[in-house]
């Protein structure tokens, strides 16, 4: 029982249909029996996912799954040191990814916060203040400057009512409600002047309104509905990480299945095996299976990345950090990295692309074209006539046209605090008028001492119909010391210039009154013309000089015979920076898009102006994309630069439409309206000051600062984790290949085995973590947003890192076996002492190798040997390490280790730098590669 194309009917009808009275409301058991039926006013949402099931989702992932088992295997074979040591790991990434998990799903929490807590309606007749929960539809809900709209209202009486709906529509001024019109039913929400919307804020005046839709059958509810029904869906690295998992996984499976077989056939004839019969031959040879076995289970352990899934949390968590100090508060761990393949910007313009404040900026007085600078609320700026500096005080007419801006005005202009102690000026009322009193304030005309000297002493409030309002003064200094003196009993008005000057018959020149001539007035419109072709919200100010106050105070007796002063044009303006945040976003490949609720004029206007307009780009409105199917949307996605006058729906179509065609979308945003979209775009971005609760907690980034430069720097940062998380899977992988290499080469050449299981795992859980951590704090090289985006669908491993791994992988088989070999013959009775110098040998390679691992293209030497503290200290302290492990008493059982002596050490020597150094040459022919194939693929052209 609700009606969301009340707009579109009559009120009759409506009171017909919801068999209510306008006048009495509804009876209170009539009210009671549909609160029963119908519900509660308030957002219904779908159970949250519980700890457990949270923990579970940590759990459900393959590469996971194959460290349990391992850890487990190890157990039953007694390996509890190994055991012990995977389980922590598991255990440690799955309380860290449910700590960030569980602050998430948050946005219909603060869609409740939003509803007004108390409403007044009229039930039997009686005025009565009810809970907004109680509310049904058919409810009469009187409204009025400072409340909550309760509910979905149909208006039926209005007096200058004013409602601001800028989260829900996007619009930065409040939208003057008419409640006699009965309008299109497809008109857009925004142009529904006859409505009233839950969780919208009165801002002037006051009405009546019939409930014809409560709790999620209302427009927020609408949006409730769209957040609950977006699934989430996996990032790019999840996916990609996942696929590596698998790859991984099922690698580890099939070569420890090909090991153990091979072992256990090697040195036997099938027919010795036919003849006794396979089970009697395992029986046989049970000793040596089960050392078969383990080595298996070696093999399994150096395949296995143990650290990956805690490295690359930790380094999220880490980028989060970083991240912060560069004003993006990071929600969701995995939307670090999402950020650096962002294709597509999606912003919207209210409080994201322009202050949200609005502004004058320019003004038409005495002949004089002024342009006024400053930002926002502040009262700091200049005036200026044509690039000369301007004072309004000398000259009477400027002077009467920002005085009249104070005079005719309901707004206040304050400055806070807040708890940090930082101060901001605020406009409590009317943005447009408080742009006007902020326009005075930058010519030294100040709100309380105007009032003081010139008090008002009556007013004809502002009326939709005739679009202006009149307030009356006396003046109690007509000295004229400075500027210009109004008459000592004055009427001032401001309005819609056309209208204003239908009713002036004279106007303000050098500050003398002269007729207004037919070709003045025409000059007067043709400046009205040119400054709303720059999307400005023009108002003019005229006045009156009084005998004596009229006996009836009505626009007929005061509204006449008026004197034009000039015209103020006012815009929400860019913010200063957001220009250059658009050049460096374009350089990067990024294309940004604004998406608004606003008039295709201003969103226009504010598109040149910051220059995201481009040769062949569309404009494209609301109802113009309700025509397009989804498949005509995405084929014009890539020609999009501006959407206007848009719903919550076209928001998600517009980023599906980009979505379609492979793109990884950004969508920024700071109002209710925004929520959905955030939610549907690979990362939703919202804004911290200016930002609703709802866009905060549906968002993966919120912005502290609200500025969209600060949406390039998270970009950039995102690019930067990313590329180090390749580094330190390269590295990882690099180590584990090789030592998989290693055991596989040793058991081919019929050696015994150079490395204990446990020292596998050392070697991959200490010596390689801590490394691989410092590679995720790499600061990023300085091209990084010179290259164009990469592409989601772009793998991990490409074809350079896995000839890389490969040929690294291989260079350590050599050493490795090398030094085994000649440690075997320096102590042929001795395993433990070669297989000791097999370990030290790969450890300090791999940490050394580390620093080579820093980039992936230039050499170490290129970047600063030492420019990454946390490497050095990272190598320092797991070197240490290693030599504790052979040098401290008690820790040698533990590792099957021995004491090495210096001409050991000696012997080892060349063979640490031997994976480095072949790091660096495949680097600088790999550079090489990149460079003559672009020239041999011109010269193929040439020719």
């Amino acid at each position: 029982m609700h009606d969301r194309d009340s707009h579109g009917k009559p009120i009759d009808q409506l009171v017909a249909d919801f068999e209510t009275h306008l006048e009495q409301g509804l009876t209170a058991r009539e009210a009671a029996e549909r609160f029963g039926r119908l519900g509660a006013n308030e957002l219904s949402e779908r159970p949250r996912p519980g700890f457990w099931s949270l923990l579970w989702d940590q759990f459900n992932n393959y590469l996971v799954v194959i460290l349990l088992i391992a850890a487990v295997v190890s157990l039953l074979l007694g390996e509890w040191v190994d055991s012990i040591a995977i389980m922590v790991i598991v255990v440690l990434n799955a309380v860290v990814g449910v700590i960030q998990e569980s602050k998430a799903e948050q946005a219909l929490a603060a869609l409740k916060k939003l509803a007004a807590p108390n409403a007044q309606v009229i039930r039997d007749g009686h005025r009565l203040s009810i809970p907004s929960r109680e509310i049904v539809v058919g409810d009469v809900v009187l409204i009025e400057a400072g409340n909550f709209v309760p509910a979905d209202l149909r208006l039926f009486e209005c007096f200058n009512l004013k409602v601001e709906e800028a989260s829900l529509t996007g619009e930065s001024v409040p939208v003057e409600k008419d409640h006699a019109v009965v309008l299109d039913k497809d008109i857009p929400l925004g142009d529904r002047k006859n409505t009233a919307f839950m969780s919208t804020l009165v801002t002037y005046g006051r009405g009546k309104g019939l409930v014809t839709g409560t709790g999620m059958d209302t427009q927020i509810g609408l949006i409730a509905q769209m957040i609950q029904s977006f699934e989430d869906e996996s990032t790019p690295l999840q996916t990609k990480l996942e696929h590596l998992g698998r790859v991984l996984g099922t690698a580890c499976l099939t070569i420890c299945a090909v090991v153990f077989v091979y072992g256990l056939f090697r040195d036997t004839q099938i027919a010795d095996v036919a003849r006794i019969g396979l089970m009697n031959y395992l029986e046989a040879e049970r000793k040596d299976i089960i050392g078969l076995f383990m080595t298996a289970v070696s093999l399994a352990i150096a395949a296995v990345p143990e650290g990956l899934p805690a490295i690359v949390t930790i380094c999220l968590a880490l980028g989060m950090q970083r991240m912060l100090k560069h004003h993006a508060l990071i929600r969701k761990l995995p939307a670090v990295e999402t950020l650096g393949c962002a294709t597509v910007i999606c912003s919207d313009k209210t409080g994201t692309l322009t202050q949200n404040q609005m502004t004058v900026v320019q003004a038409w007085t005495g002949g004089r074209r002024l342009r006024i600078t400053g930002e926002g609320y502040a009262p700091k700026g200049a005036f200026f006539h044509g690039e000369q500096a301007f004072d309004p005080r000398t000259s009477p007419d400027a002077s009467a046209l920002v005085q009249g801006a104070i005079a005719c005005n309901d707004a206040q202009l304050e400055e806070r605090s807040d708890e940090s102690g930082s101060r901001s000026w605020n406009i409590i009322g009317d943005p447009t008028e408080g742009a006007m009193i902020v326009a005075a304030a930058k010519a030294d005309y100040l709100q309380d001492a105007f009032a003081k000297t010139m008090p008002r002493v009556q007013e004809i409030p502002f009326d939709s119909e005739r679009k202006r309002m009149t307030t009356i003064h006396r003046n109690a200094d007509v000295s004229a010391a400075s500027g210009f003196a109004y008459p000592p009993l004055t009427a001032v008005v401001k309005g819609a210039p056309d209208v204003v000057l239908e009713h002036c018959t004279g106007m303000l020149d050098g500050g003398h009154v002269v007729p207004l001539a037919a070709a003045m007035r025409n000059t007067i419109l043709e400046q009205n013309r040119d400054m709303a072709g720059q999307a400005l919200r023009v108002l003019a100010v005229a006045f009156r000089a009084l005998e004596a106050m009229p006996e009836t105070l009505s626009p007929e007796t005061v509204e006449r015979d008026l004197v034009f002063v000039g015209l103020l044009g006012m815009i929400d303006p860019p913010r200063p920076e957001v220009i250059e945040a658009l050049k460096i976003a374009k350089g990067a490949g990024l294309k940004t898009v604004m998406v608004t609720g606003d008039y295709r004029e201003t969103a226009e206007a504010v598109a040149r102006q910051i220059g995201l307009c481009t040769p062949g780009g569309l404009v494209l409105t609301g109802a113009e994309i309700d025509r397009l199917s989804d498949a005509e949307l995405a084929a014009r996605a890539e020609r999009l630069d501006v959407c206007c006058r848009v719903s919550p729906q076209h928001k998600t179509r517009i980023v599906d439409a980009f979505k379609a065609s492979g793109q990884v979308v950004a969508m920024t945003g700071d109002g209710v309206n925004d929520a959905p979209a955030l939610k549907r775009a690979n990362i939703g971005v919202a804004m911290g000051i200016t930002g609703t609760d709802v866009a905060k907690q549906t968002a993966d980034m919120v912005l502290t600062d609200d500025n969209f430069a600060s949406i390039v720097a998270a970009i950039e940062q995102g690019r930067i984790i990313y590329s180090n998380i390749r580094k330190f899977v390269y590295f990882l992988l690099a180590c584990n290949v090789g030592e998989i290499l290693i055991v596989f080469g040793a058991m081919l050449a019929g050696m015994p085995m150079p490395l204990r299981p446990v020292q596998l795992l050392w070697l991959n859980l200490v010596s390689d973590g801590a490394p691989a951590l410092a590679l995720g704090m790499e600061k990023g090289e300085d091209d990084i947003m010179k290259q164009p985006a990469r592409s989601p669908k772009e793998p991990i491993i490409n074809r350079d890192m896995a000839l890389c791994i490969g040929v690294v992988g291989a260079v350590d088989v050599l050493a490795i076996l090398g030094v085994f070999y000649l440690a075997l013959q320096r102590y042929p009775d001795h395993l433990e002492a070669a297989q000791t110098m097999a370990f030290v040998t790969l450890c300090t390679s791999e940490l050394f190798r580390a620093f080579a691992a820093r980039s992936e293209h230039y050499s170490v030497f290129a970047i600063g040997l030492f420019s990454n503290r946390w490497m050095v200290a990272a190598v320092a302290v797991s070197f240490v390490l290693v030599l504790g492990v052979v040098y401290v008493p008690f820790l040698a059982p533990f590792f099957d280790t021995v004491p090495l002596s210096p001409s050991d050490w000696l012997l080892m020597l060349p063979f640490f730098f031997a994976s480095p150094v072949a790091m660096e040459l495949l680097k600088l022919y790999l550079r090489r590669d990149k460079v003559a194939t672009p020239a041999a693929r011109g010269a193929a052209r040439d020719d």
